[in-house]
């Protein structure tokens, strides 16, 4: 059961597409040719570089190794993970039929395979980390297999998803498979350092702000932002984890009621609108909901009407807000989560 990386746009602007119409596409900008009337790889190399003049040819043949696969060894039955981007998290499907290319596009929207979803939104947590280098590799389209990863997601699929094992994990083989051709392997190069990163970050997050302790560090951030807050005990909260307000006394506007979910799994609506009615019971002027799971798919898009009074924070959000006001949390934080600054390379795909 081969499992490929397909990517939905560089910055997964292309999500909402792939999850709603149960497809997955190869978004490539002008690439109007059918790919299952191509005899070759050269063929495709040819008509690449016909479309793409100015790209050099071993740029050319990068493009071939990721295309080529989509209409020519993809094969029904095979998973498809598509890590997301609107929060941080992999989506993971199963091809139910084969290639099909649409003529009339719209562009880039030429290419394209059926999908059953059947891993929604599972927190980037779960899987280990030598998984998420390879679901990090800057590549659009590549097939993952290295250090045992096919069987690994098997074994996840068979537990719901559920974490992987530290058994699964220490029993991955670092070597690369054998007797696949080089072009349908997951690259060893060019891995997204920044989300590698973040992961780290984000399990050091798990490990010491367990459960009721996020709290604590949103509190920390939002204290650092200039609010003065009360944060709720342990136990029953009422409706609300944090009450936030701005002002010396915290009597200022805005006032906040903050709900913190620290479980992995993706929050879902009705949970959501528990904060909207803790925003008018507290006399409050806005919400914020923090999930570190995320939230199901429907949340952000039924919540429209709601966008004046809520804010919803998931992994991503809580990142950003921590990064960008690290320097102004307290000491104490601080020394249970330290973090250095550095400057990379950025490294982009051919």
């Amino acid at each position: 059961m081969p499992v490929w990386l397909v990517r939905a746009g560089a910055h997964g602007e292309f999500e909402e597409k792939f999850l709603t119409e149960n497809r997955v596409y190869v978004t490539w900008d002008g690439l109007d040719v059918d790919l299952s009337r191509l005899p070759d790889r050269e063929a495709l190399r040819v008509a690449l570089s016909e479309r793409f003049p100015d790209a050099k040819p071993k740029t050319v043949l990068n493009w071939v190794s990721q295309i080529w696969p989509f209409a020519h060894e993809i094969a029904v039955g095979d998973l498809v993970v598509t890590p997301l981007k609107t929060q941080r998290a992999i989506q993971i499907g199963e091809f139910t039929g084969g290639y099909h290319f649409e003529p009339s596009g719209p562009n880039p929207f030429f290419h394209w395979r059926p999908v059953t979803w059947v891993g929604d939104a599972i927190p980037r947590s779960h899987f280990g980390q030598d998984l998420l280098y390879s679901f990090g590799a800057f590549m659009t389209l590549c097939r993952i297999q290295r250090n045992n990863a096919e069987e690994r997601i098997r074994t996840m699929r068979v537990r719901n998803w559920q974490p992987e094992t530290l058994v699964a994990v220490a029993g991955a083989d670092p070597a690369p498979a054998t007797g696949q051709p080089e072009q349908s392997t997951d690259s060893e190069e060019s891995i997204d350092l920044e989300e590698a990163a973040r992961d780290q970050i984000a399990r050091l997050i798990e490990a010491r702000f367990k459960g009721h302790a996020l709290t604590r560090l949103v509190e920390g951030i939002l204290r650092a932002q200039g609010y003065l807050t009360w944060r709720s005990p342990e136990g029953s909260d009422g409706g609300a984890d944090i009450l936030a307000g701005a002002g010396p006394l915290g009597f200022g506007q805005p006032r906040l009621v903050v709900e913190v979910k620290s479980e992995s799994g993706p929050i879902d609506r009705p949970t959501v609108d528990k904060l909207i009615g803790a925003v008018t019971k507290f006399g409050a002027q806005e919400g914020l909901f923090v999930a570190w799971g995320g939230y199901r798919r429907n949340v952000q898009k039924e919540l429209a009407a709601s966008f004046f009074r809520v804010r919803l924070w998931s992994q991503s959000e809580l990142l950003e807000a921590l990064f960008k006001h690290y320097q102004d949390l307290d000491d104490d934080l601080k020394a249970e989560l330290p973090l250095k600054r550095i400057w990379s390379v950025a490294l982009q795909e051919d």
